[in-house]
């Protein structure tokens, strides 16, 4: 297959590509570097330093006779979509709008895979787990922005045809998440740890979310570009949810995470932060019947295997500066 991957240079399109690469695909990166790093990407891969708002992108998308457009690139950070919501939404929705009326113009080939997100957009009124029929009721600008593409991506699969799917991702965290341009707190308390500082928890810990290893969101990507799907007939009947169906408190995070590195760093806590819900974990039944997918990386080891590999980059990093 032939397949574009826009963000394809952050912490999931990379891991992404290099799977997709490695199962025998060509495959093209697309990534303005915002927060993407070039080191992400394979030398050999064809890489388009583009935003997915800019009429470059568009033309990319139209010319590329890509079997399928993996799309993670976005604006992801809650707090920033509450600040900046019209940054949000150009972003998040008038990019991915910009990639489907490409794929419209040139004929609407090809799959067009979306990351949503799982969490956010159902909102703190429904008592979790949530399923993807579950009501709707986000509480952040960046989970309205996900919600409004999932229905423009419904509209243009009923209307014209394009192929699309929506992966609606739980906290995804793993090596290469980058806690400075990326939300994670995985990833945030990892470079706390390793600088020996107090862990920051917002509000009273108690906050519980669906933490899912990077590796089994690349897998759920990799059904959704080649499994046979119902009909389009709604957001909710191309959505997948990609989660562990376990809800973990921020606090009980901390702690798994703090026992994984061998720390005793302390905790502290912060007022709560604007935009934020309460709890949040996702049924997995459907990605299970209809993907065949389900996450295989328990929580314990995946922060081993990520706390691992944030310690391993800051030696890296120290023995470069000392030489």
């Amino acid at each position: 297959m032939r397949i574009l991957i826009t963000g394809g240079a952050g912490f999931i399109g990379s891991h992404t590509a290099d799977a997709l690469i490695g199962d025998g695909h060509h495959v093209e990166v697309m990534d303005d570097l915002s927060s993407g790093k070039q080191e992400h990407v394979a030398p050999s891969t064809p890489f388009h330093r583009l935003d997915v708002r800019a009429p470059e992108a568009a033309t990319i998308v139209a010319n590329g006779r890509f079997d399928a457009i993996v799309h993670l690139a976005a604006q992801m950070d809650v707090r920033r979509s509450v600040a900046q919501p019209l940054f949000d939404a150009d972003v998040n929705i008038r990019g991915t709008l910009n990639l489907l009326e490409a794929m419209r113009a040139s004929g609407g080939r090809g799959r067009f895979v979306f990351a949503s997100t799982g969490g956010a957009i159902y909102g703190d009124h429904t008592q979790p787990p949530n399923d993807e029929a579950k009501r709707k009721e986000p509480d952040s600008p960046y989970a309205i922005a996900k919600l409004a593409a999932e229905h423009y991506l419904s509209y243009y699969a009923r209307i014209h045809g394009i192929d699309t799917v929506s992966l609606r991702f739980a906290n995804v965290y793993g090596p290469r998440q980058d806690p400075h341009g990326e939300a994670g707190v995985v990833a945030i308390f990892c470079r706390r740890i390793l600088e020996q500082r107090a862990l920051t928890v917002f509000g009273d810990g108690t906050q519980t979310r669906d933490y899912v290893h990077v590796a089994d969101v690349v897998d759920a990507v990799r059904r959704a570009l080649t499994h046979r799907l119902a009909a389009p007939s709604g957001i909710d009947a191309r959505a997948y949810n990609v989660g562990t169906g376990v809800a973990t408190s921020v606090l009980t995070l901390a702690d798994k995470l703090r026992a994984a590195a061998g720390s005793a760093v302390a905790v502290e806590h912060a007022p709560p932060r604007a935009g934020e819900q309460q709890h949040s974990f996702l049924d997995i039944t459907k990605s299970r019947t209809e993907l065949g997918w389900a996450p295989i990386t328990a929580l314990e080891s995946g922060l081993a295997d990520t706390f691992a590999w944030f310690a391993s980059r800051a030696s890296r990093l120290t023995t470069a500066s000392i030489s």
